[in-house]
């Protein structure tokens, strides 16, 4: 299972927020790319990062940052935030981004999520962030009446390469990930499925690795990297070295021991 390190943005800093309130960010680092070597250095063979400014904005607002952490790893990297429009994601591709996870548009804008998938195909991925099982949108400023479920199996449908999984009410906690919905999601779709929110332990990381052959291959962790209370050299060796190896080969990453 991949143990990917998230690297929030907000203001050019490296952030983690609690539930999602922006009103309640700390700051972990003044230099998100210096962050980014660190958990290379550790092992990391993904990074997922996500431009809070640009989730708020609807368009990409971090782009200094990001391409300050695209030029200073070798690893395949996600991006979210903003990215509401073919521009944008052409954009990060343009930087060596390896994908582009789409939010809001998947609610708001099915048809081009659609056109996105075609395009580029494998590396459109669905962040679906749930609030009491449904989707909000808007840097989870809004939730909809759309379930999580429902839209995880519209977005398989569409061709989306995996699904971004989001409980906001665990999402910076550290109280631990939500099994069951986690459970519901693997059963109604085929598509891998990445968990994030609430990840505070080795314990909860087993956990998750039981939903393995379910289809949950990764997991996101943030806060419990920065404070500690996971270090990730031991996930690493707990649930695995991560997947390196499904990345195309002409892509040129390292392999991380």
């Amino acid at each position: 299972m991949d143990v990917i390190p998230a690297i929030d943005l907000l203001e050019g800093h490296c952030v983690r927020l609690y539930q999602g309130d922006y009103d309640r960010s700390q700051v972990f680092s003044e230099n998100p790319a210096d962050v980014a070597k660190q958990w290379v250095d550790q092992g990391a063979t993904r990074l997922h990062i996500v431009d809070l400014d640009g989730a708020k904005a609807g368009k990409v607002v971090n782009l200094g940052a990001i391409e300050a952490i695209a030029h200073a790893v070798s690893v395949p990297i996600e991006i979210g935030g903003g990215l509401r429009d073919r521009t944008s994601v052409q954009q990060l591709f343009n930087l060596g981004v390896q994908w582009a996870i789409l939010g809001t548009i998947a609610v708001e804008q099915p048809q081009l999520v659609q056109e996105l998938c075609a395009e580029f195909p494998e590396q459109i991925i669905i962040g679906i962030d749930a609030r009491d099982g449904r989707v909000a949108t808007r840097g989870w400023l809004e939730t909809s009446e759309v379930l999580a479920t429902q839209l995880a199996v519209q977005m398989q449908e569409l061709g989306a390469a995996a699904i971004i999984y989001t409980d906001i009410h665990r999402d910076g906690t550290l109280t631990g990930p939500n099994l069951e919905a986690l459970r519901e999601l693997a059963a109604a779709i085929s598509i891998p499925i990445i968990a994030s929110g609430g990840v505070s332990s080795l314990t909860d990381l087993l956990s998750l690795l039981a939903l393995e052959p379910q289809g949950v291959t990764g997991v996101i962790v943030g806060r419990a990297l920065y404070t500690g209370d996971i270090l990730l050299k031991e996930a690493l060796r707990a649930i695995g070295p991560g997947r390196i190896q499904d990345i195309p080969p002409n892509l040129g990453f390292s392999t991380f021991a």
